[in-house]
């Protein structure tokens, strides 16, 4: 049966880039259905950048909430089945929505899928790889065996196919069971739906091949503006409440294990000992004690620590 898909695009003070995100959903090869995109609250020219695609796309303007707001408003103004997301500093390669939605058509049953794509650093000399590094594709085949479909999202999120915003296509209705994007998350809010739909429909189509360009380097973004360590840990405690809920800690936790990871190494990149000691004092069960034991002597040396990790990368 044919499908309908909208593309969801939000905005906020984004004059120089939202363009590109804009054009890379005209040029899709399978024409979307519906294209909005949420102007929230733009100080900047990204209102008549939007005005000179006319009808081609629907605008939708609000005062400024924030991106989980404005990608909700987007939601609920969808008329179509599907909704594929696109941030709007970032760009959709020509035929991602083609492949998402082969993989959706082919497997009825699924309620969603994702992809690979590329990381650009395109303002340090035009960089550009993709998120999954070969040997990590290499196990994500060995696991999949010819397969187009993960039986579990946490399994493809510990083989580091955990997607991004830019790659998802979600059935509409899956995301309002799930609750949408919850607006007072101030990052990992794309995560944070993701687990949640995973906890009611694990499986999830996955496409190898990269569907977007994910670029980095973007003044003010939300990567760079919210490093606080409350906000993973708020994070995984309201999160292993829910999976207790759906039964699912124990396929929760080596993903939680791997995000505070990534954190704990964020945190004492930028010398925050004291933030990484509080986050081991509670989470610390997720690691083996060498893991805790090594990175809380980091947190109070960590020149050791960098000269370490240089150590163990030879």
């Amino acid at each position: 049966m044919p499908i309908t898909i909208a593309a969801v695009i939000p905005a906020y003070n984004l004059g120089p880039y939202i363009g590109r995100a804009v054009e890379s959903a005209l040029r899709q090869t399978r024409r979307l259905d519906e294209i909005l995109v949420v102007d929230d609250g733009s100080t900047d020219d990204t209102p008549r950048v939007l005005a000179g695609y006319g009808d081609r796309i629907r605008v939708i303007r609000q005062s400024n909430a924030g991106a989980s707001a404005a990608r909700n408003a987007g939601i609920q103004a969808a008329q179509s089945d599907w909704i594929a997301f696109l941030d709007g500093d970032d760009e959709w390669l020509p035929e991602a929505v083609a492949l998402l939605e082969g993989v959706v058509v082919r497997h009825p049953d699924l309620v969603w899928a994702m992809g690979n794509f590329f990381r650009c650093d395109c303002d340090s000399g035009h960089r550009q790889w993709e998120d999954i590094t070969p040997p990590r594709m290499e196990a994500i085949r060995g696991h999949l065996a010819g397969r187009e479909v993960f039986d579990s999202y946490f399994v493809a999120h510990n083989l580091f196919a955990a997607g991004c915003t830019d790659t998802m296509i979600l059935r509409r209705e899956a995301i309002l069971e799930a609750g949408m994007f919850f607006p007072g998350q101030k990052r990992i809010n794309d995560m944070d739906l993701w687990f949640r739909v995973a906890y009611r429909h694990p499986p999830i189509g996955f496409i190898p091949q990269p569907l977007a360009v994910y670029h980095l380097a973007i003044p003010d973004s939300t990567i760079k503006a919210h490093c606080d360590s409350q906000i993973i840990a708020e994070f995984l405690r309201r999160h292993f409440d829910l999976a207790a809920g759906f039964d699912k800690t124990d396929d929760f936790r080596p993903c939680a294990a791997k995000m505070l990871g990534s954190w704990l190494t964020m945190l004492l990149d930028q010398r925050r000992g004291r933030e990484v000691r509080g986050l081991l004092r509670e989470f610390g069960g997720l690691f083996s004690r060498y893991f805790v034991r090594t990175n809380t002597i980091k947190s109070y040396l960590p020149r050791l620590g960098q000269w370490y990790e240089r150590y163990k990368s030879h």
